[in-house]
């Protein structure tokens, strides 16, 4: 049966192209895209929902029941950012959210994008990896069916979509050539998205998914 999934983020690169590959995949039957803007999508399986506060979901909690997935893709760079202001975005935001989730679709399947280096000994120099690591390790206490972390490097965004980061449009064309010196650290969008609908629908053996993991798990069901 096709899955039912919320996606948050939607308007940034990695959720954007998420969503892109579960509007395409007939094993996703219906999306819900929440956020602050429209995604600018139209679409017969899409819904969305302008929320603004991203700490507090009672008010549209009713509208969250029944979802088999969650594709949490909603983050912001820790450029120009103290901890407090990184936290805030990275653990608190995805905290409430899947908190909310929890409780309401214990049955669901919680996928988060994370980022190759995370540090989950919440103890290292670099203040991003620490909290990232803090997220993924409180995150997958939470009592959902199964919580999936994703660790994708840099990602090769989709040719045709909006929001892709201008660095990673320029450094595309090189992909080829980086994905063979570095294979740990390069993605595609397309094999996040996939490789996200895969776990929900199928699961994995690895609760992390690194790049590898990533690309292995989206092309082999391809």
């Amino acid at each position: 049966m096709a899955i039912n999934a919320v996606i948050f983020g939607a308007t940034g690169m990695v959720g954007e192209g998420v969503l892109h590959e579960a509007l395409r995949d007939p094993a996703v039957g219906s999306v819900l895209a929440i956020g602050r803007r429209s995604c600018g999508v139209a679409h017969p399986k899409l819904q969305e929902i302008m929320h603004s506060d991203f700490l507090d979901y009672a008010a549209i909690e009713p509208r969250l029941r029944g979802y088999d997935a969650c594709f949490f893709c909603l983050g912001s760079t820790s450029i120009g950012k103290n901890e407090d202001e990184y936290r805030r975005i990275t653990y608190d935001f995805a905290l409430a959210a899947a908190t909310t989730l929890a409780r309401l679709d214990p049955a669901m399947t919680f996928c988060y994008v994370s980022g190759a280096g995370t540090d989950t000994s919440e103890q290292g120099r670099t203040m991003w990896a620490r909290v990232k690591g803090k997220t993924e390790n409180d995150l997958m206490k939470l009592p959902f069916r199964a919580v999936y972390v994703f660790r994708p490097g840099f990602i090769k965004p989709t040719p045709g979509l909006k929001n892709a980061f201008l660095v990673s449009k320029i450094i595309a064309p090189a992909y080829p050539l980086l994905e063979v010196v570095f294979p740990n650290w390069m993605s595609t969008l397309e094999d996040v998205g996939r490789s996200m609908i895969r776990v929900a629908t199928g699961g994995y053996t690895n609760k992390i998914l690194e790049c590898w993991d990533i690309a292995t798990l989206a092309r082999s069901a391809a």
